[in-house]
């Protein structure tokens, strides 16, 4: 087969031993492949002037002159196709340019891999373009297609190495211009239409063309956020957001564009006194539906909101306002789109190759082979450029367990053990363990949180000291007993009373975050006001409890959108919340519960500063089953100390005694049961002062009356008595 039909029939794997400006003995060989094309003129790039015209040397579009000049040419090409006549810079001219690596290192891919605007300084003057580089080491012939070639793999092939990449320079591209991969497999058919896997902006169905993007056009002014001091994350307050950006709000019956959302949410957050935003995930997905929790282009924030600046804008005013960014990430596993990962270069190059390892049967998806490098450095890799270009602050990975198990979600039969015979994923534990390295190794004031449903031991043990190294899990246990317990009808609680006290047995063994998360308000599970008992007031009345209770145990607090006013339905990705239940009191009065909440959860340190510490906490009474009274004492750095006490009962709670642990003036902080709250506003006072008697294990008493349903919160007075 000739180098003609090579070419055409999209075969060469190594264009540049045949295709460019080659040196002889009289001068400069130069040779072109343009299919369809009947005429091309060499020109001169520095002033455009005729070189000489190319002679055609095979019908299939090789084009070759020879030029008698002592210096290499650099050229741009006329061509004349049948009525039409264009001009192009050659690809093929600039070898050096295609074939020199970037700087990175194996966990910032994303800075030599995908779609690099770059330049290559001639004798005639800089030339700009786009470096390409694709890994697909089994592939039989790669290319670059594009409107720039009218689509036609034959017309920009790319180079493979022995590294398994694929690379080619083209000139005269810009940012905006689309782009896909058009690949062979090893026995020479066809494959669709491949996304780039590291591209930095992607259309939407039906096209998913991947887009050349500037990185450094936008302007952060967020220097005050990245130069504040640092903090342990454990000790500082941690009230986060939940929101999918697709549904938070709409505007003239459309989503909001990340833009909006920045004028929109943030100030919303600041009102509210969340400390934190988390975003399901915004890297690109093909399916609305997956909610971003199948998706493909993990190094691109979703194009249905905006461009990629106009995400970092969002994150940009978060950090000018103090807002913490955490986004979701899915390391797990990847759809099987056609243009996607799967069977990227005709075979399993990204998933593993046995369906027991690398299909995932609950989720219809493929999982990805953590036991080769290239896909762990992609991973990686892919983490990292949020924390590096987009500025976020915190990565929570979804999934976690069904990474470490071989045998998640799998009967007998369906999984393959491990060396040692056992269910563990032993690949898949190092490359958790490498992420959380890495992230904390390049961004100190980073956070990791885990999506963890397990018993897994060292969840956020340092990697050192034998643990995985996430900075946080989510306590699914805490969040799925207290939500039992919160479904029980009143008369029902005394028998599952440690439904809400069994939490505390291991609350110190991990970090953890008390998660109402987007998962509790779907499939059928209703909203979480949906899923308390009793009448609209009693309704109302164990949530405001209930927040209250979850604001004053030990861990950080997440709360998906909508449940801060008492969204009344489950959560509808394509539709916006019922902001509309605000005009009604019990919403408003919501509302105004977790915008105090959160701000006493920030401003107070008892409630912040040892969530994650034994010393942090101590229960007064846990054992009052028949009252379902519920009291426990938080504890700051400093010794400050607040009271909190829950009563899940209709009934107020009148000369209830409780330990305290000093004596003095204990003032009320909160109150869920207030009117402003939409309570019933139950007379309880607003100061009590203990008694010289020991109780519940305390040297001092406090007969408190305790409102019905509802969680007070009491922090002693500097102010004493002789």
């Amino acid at each position: 087969m000739n180098i003609a039909e090579q070419l055409n029939r999209v075969l060469e794997a190594r264009p540049f031993e045949h295709l460019g400006v080659f040196e002889q003995a009289k001068g400069w060989l130069v040779r072109v492949f343009i299919p369809q094309a009947d005429q091309v003129q060499l020109l001169n790039l520095a002033d455009g002037t005729e070189l000489t015209t190319l002679a055609k040397v095979d019908d299939s579009g090789l084009f070759e002159g020879v030029l008698s000049q002592s210096s290499r040419p650099v050229y741009r090409l006329k061509v004349d196709a049948g009525d039409q006549t264009f001009e192009l810079t050659d690809a093929y001219q600039f070898p050096e340019r295609a074939l020199q690596d970037f700087s990175c290192d194996s966990d910032t891919l994303y800075r030599n891999m995908g779609a690099q605007l770059c330049s290559v300084d001639t004798a005639a003057g800089s030339v700009s373009g786009v470096r390409f580089a694709v890994y697909a080491p089994n592939a039989r012939s790669v290319s670059v297609i594009g409107a720039f070639n009218n689509w036609d793999g034959r017309r920009h092939p790319m180079q493979s190495s022995s590294d398994g990449i694929w690379r080619l320079f083209i000139p005269d591209l810009q940012p905006g211009d689309a782009y896909k991969f058009e690949l062979k497999d090893p026995r020479e058919h066809p494959l669709p239409h491949k996304s780039d896997p590291y591209n930095f902006y992607c259309t939407q169905y039906p096209d998913f063309n991947s887009i050349v993007f500037d990185h450094t056009a936008y302007q952060w002014q967020d220097d005050d956020w990245q130069n504040r001091p640092q903090r342990a994350p454990a000790s500082a307050p941690m009230a986060v957001y939940e929101i999918h950006a697709g549904s938070w709000r709409h505007k003239d019956g459309r989503v909001m564009t990340y833009r909006e959302l920045a004028d929109e949410l943030v100030p919303y957050l600041v009102d509210m006194n969340f400390t934190h935003v988390e975003f399901v995930p915004v890297s690109e997905h093909p399916f609305d539906g997956s909610w971003g929790y199948q998706p493909l282009g993990l190094f691109a924030p979703t194009s249905r909101f905006g461009s990629p600046d106009e995400f970092k804008y969002l994150v940009d005013q978060c950090h000018q306002n103090g807002i913490a960014v955490i986004v979701d990430w899915v390391p797990a596993h990847f759809p099987s789109d056609a243009h996607g990962l799967a069977l990227f270069d005709g075979t399993a190059l990204y998933e593993y190759e046995d369906p027991r390892r690398g299909w995932h049967p609950d989720w219809n998806s493929y999982i990805y082979d953590f036991g080769r490098f290239t896909v762990r450095d992609f991973l990686i890799s892919s983490a990292v450029i949020w924390l590096d270009y987009f500025h976020v602050d915190g990565i929570r990975v979804d999934a976690v367990a069904s990474m470490l198990y071989l045998d998640y979600s799998r009967e007998e039969g369906e999984w393959v053990p491990n060396v040692d015979g056992g269910n563990h994923n032993y690949e898949a534990i190092e490359f958790i363990k490498r992420f959380n390295e890495t992230v904390y190794g390049k961004f100190p004031k980073a956070i990791t949180i885990a999506e963890e449903s397990t018993a897994y031991d060292g969840v956020t043990r340092p990697v050192f000291a034998g643990g995985l190294g996430f900075g946080f899990k989510w306590n699914m246990g805490w969040m799925h007993d207290s939500l039992e317990y919160m479904q029980r009808d009143s008369i029902y609680r005394p028998y599952h009373h440690n439904e809400l006290t069994f939490s505390m047995v291991y609350s110190f063994n991990e970090n953890f975050v008390l998660p109402l998360s987007h998962d509790e308000v779907v499939h059928g599970k209703g909203s979480i006001l949906a899923r308390m008992p009793g009448d609209e007031w009693q309704q109302t009345a164990n949530l405001r409890a209930y927040y209250g209770f979850m604001y004053g145990h030990p861990g950080k607090k997440l709360n998906f959108m909508g449940n801060e006013f008492a969204q009344g339905i489950e959560w509808n990705h394509q539709a916006q919340l019922d902001w509309y239940l605000l005009q009604f009191e019990r919403h408003r009065g919501l509302q105004n519960l977790f915008r105090d909440l959160n701000r006493l959860h920030r401003d107070e340190p008892a409630l912040h500063e040892r969530d994650c510490e034994p010393s942090g906490f101590r229960w007064i009474n846990h054992e009052d089953s028949q009252n379902c009274v519920f009291s426990f004492v938080r504890t700051a750095d400093n010794g400050d100390q607040l009271i909190v006490i829950t009563n899940m009962t209709p009934n107020p709670q009148v000369g209830y005694r409780i330990g305290a642990p000093t004596a003095g003036r204990y003032d009320v902080l909160l109150n869920t049961d207030s009117h402003f709250y939409g309570g019933s506003n139950y007379d309880v006072g607003d100061t009590f002062y203990t008694i010289s008697e020991s109780a519940n294990g305390l040297p001092f008493a406090l007969d408190i009356r305790v409102p019905p349903l509802a969680t007070l919160f009491l922090k002693q007075s500097p102010v004493t008595i002789g």
